[in-house]
């Protein structure tokens, strides 16, 4: 259930120092009401508090206070490094991060300490954030529930018998849970979007190419896994996003993303009546009654705010690429225990069988696929021609029990393992920008989460029609009743 924030200590909005924004956090530094040591004690406090219950961090950083240490010197100095210098952020466990584990959630890496940061945590480092730890994931981060041989399963703060999602689970329960301000997740399918719907927090999927990539795990899903931020607010999102984001030569597709407006400019554009087509379902499939009605909730809001709301379905024909969804991860794998057969050694008996059943594809299936990519990408341009914004749920589902892999049925209908993740997989596949925001809880109380999407590259326009939601809508005085 959600509560009020509580009060502990002379802290300004009348809030624990874990609860404050990244924002607040930041304003604190400044005028010297707070320190980065101060948030990072309060952070680590929290967190030997609620990991127990919720299991969302599997390492943590040793040096983490030494690094607070440092950052308040900065401050101290008049010299931050950023705007998010200070800044108490975890990492997603299949994120190369130097000197600490990078499990990826199998047996095989359970003793792997990458030597160097990959490129997205190396500009984590660089910004003076502060590194906390690492965040729970399924195995080789293919599930939409947390749990794998090595740490177990992750549960949500909201309902500590269900699953906070995935692949970014951990990441998004530690946010959730007042652990850290800010995670960084990846989002292969909807691994940041679906875990930051069921835990009440914003969560971004870049275009392909917005955050450059490299030095990191091999890929699996070809190009469609991005990493992206985790959020209680859409302005520490884009904090988060902004140190994130950017091009490397080492990344051919961070070349292309490079088209971006000002903030400035995408704010103006935001604030227009946009066309926006609402697509409540996908080819029939179930959704779960009350995530129907708060996402019609939600868009009544748009509606208020002066856009112009279309219900309807989906213009074009996803099945080519949704039906095909297994085989990538099954090829992906495959390559993957051919290239390091080491790898598969204590690897769950699922994923060896994926493995071996991606290793009997065939070359024309394969390409067959790859044109299908190919032609979503290219009808995508057409469709934002007619629309500005898809809006369609985050997730199916609501959160299930933790330890099970998926929901089997929704709405009194049978589905199988994708069930609850129909909205999200075909943005991955398109390359586009999608961001997932609350909307009115369940009866229950369990956070809902509604799905902007936008043309490539245009990123900056959805982060500012997202914030124009949470103005009209606001969501982050929600806090899960834990301890």
């Amino acid at each position: 259930m959600a509560t009020e924030p509580h009060v502990t200590g002379n802290y300004p909005e009348g809030r624990p120092l874990w609860q404050w924004s990244a924002s607040a956090l930041r304003q604190g530094y400044l005028d010297g009401s707070i320190t980065p040591v101060d948030a990072i004690t309060a952070c680590l406090e929290r967190i030997t508090e609620i990991n127990p219950v919720i299991n969302a961090f599997v390492a943590e950083n040793t040096h983490v206070l030494q690094d607070a240490h440092a950052s308040t010197q900065r401050y101290r100095r008049g010299q931050p490094r950023s705007n998010l210098d200070g800044i108490p952020v975890s990492i997603k466990d299949n994120l190369c991060t130097a000197d600490m584990p990078t499990t990826w959630g199998t047996p095989a890496l359970q003793h792997y300490r990458p030597r160097i940061d990959e490129l997205p945590v190396s500009r984590l480092r660089a910004s003076g954030a502060l590194i906390v730890g690492k965040t729970n994931v399924p195995e080789f981060t293919l599930e939409g529930y947390t749990d794998n041989p090595l740490f177990g399963v992750t549960r949500n703060p909201w309902n500590t018998l269900l699953t906070p999602g995935g692949s970014s689970g951990g990441a998004a329960a530690s946010v959730s849970a007042g652990c850290t301000p800010l995670a960084i997740g990846t989002d292969g399918g909807g691994s940041i979007r679906r875990p930051a719907s069921h835990c009440g927090l914003a969560g971004l999927k870049p275009s392909i190419g917005s955050v450059a990539r490299d030095k990191g795990l091999p890929p699996l899903l070809l190009d469609f896994e991005v990493v992206g931020p985790v959020a209680r607010t859409v302005g520490d999102l884009r904090m988060l996003f902004e140190v994130l984001r950017g091009p490397n030569i080492l990344d051919r597709h961070s070349l292309a993303a490079q088209t971006r407006q000002s903030v400035a400019d995408a704010h103006t554009r935001a604030s227009k009546p946009l066309r926006i087509l609402y697509v409540p379902t996908l080819s029939a499939a179930p959704v779960d009654a009350q995530i129907a009605r708060s996402c019609q909730s939600a868009m009544e809001h748009f509606q208020t705010m002066g856009h112009q709301v279309t219900v309807g379905e989906m213009p074009m024909d996803l099945s080519p690429v949704m039906t095909g969804w297994a085989t990538v991860g099954q090829v992906g794998l495959a390559a993957l225990f051919e290239q390091h057969p080491q790898w598969s050694d204590g690897a769950s008996p699922k994923y060896l069988q994926m493995a071996q059943s991606g290793a009997q594809v065939r070359a024309p299936e394969l390409l067959t696929l790859i044109d299908a990519v190919t032609n979503l990408r290219a009808a995508c341009v057409d469709l934002f021609e007619q629309w500005d914004v898809i809006a369609m749920p985050s997730a199916a589902a609501l959160p299930w029990p933790a330890e099970q892999a998926y929901p089997p049925e929704i709405d009194g209908h049978a589905v199988g393992p994708r069930g609850h993740a129909v909205f999200t997989g075909w943005v991955n596949v398109a390359g586009l920008p999608a961001i997932s925001v609350p909307t009115p809880p369940s009866d229950e109380g369990l956070p809902i989460g509604l799905q902007l999407i936008a043309a490539y590259a245009e990123d900056d326009f959805l982060i500012e029609l997202a914030r124009a939601y949470e103005n009209h809508s606001p969501w982050a005085h929600r806090w899960p009743d834990i301890l």
